[in-house]
């Protein structure tokens, strides 16, 4: 399924997604195709479920545009030893 229709079914709301499909392009992962796993009732309920999500799972709301997830590259400096 596309964005625009997720969009469309579920206008201005929190959905859980699955991605099926996505490509990285600079420090963006453009998400192609998805999997709607279920509509999500409230922001609480949103924030709940962003926090048991895995890599390929993931909580949009569909106000936005484009659906990409921006990427960070892990901090070097994690473990100090003196």
């Amino acid at each position: 399924m596309k964005w625009q229709e997720v969009r469309e079914i579920y206008p201005d709301q929190y959905v859980l997604l699955s991605v099926l499909d996505a490509h990285v392009v600079g420090n963006k992962k453009i998400v192609d195709d998805v999997a709607l796993i279920r509509p999500i009732k409230n922001s609480q309920e949103a924030t709940k479920e962003l926090l048991k999500s895995n890599k390929n799972t993931i909580v949009y709301h569909t106000k936005n545009d484009e659906l990409f997830i921006e990427l960070r590259q892990p901090s070097a400096l994690r473990g100090f030893n003196r």
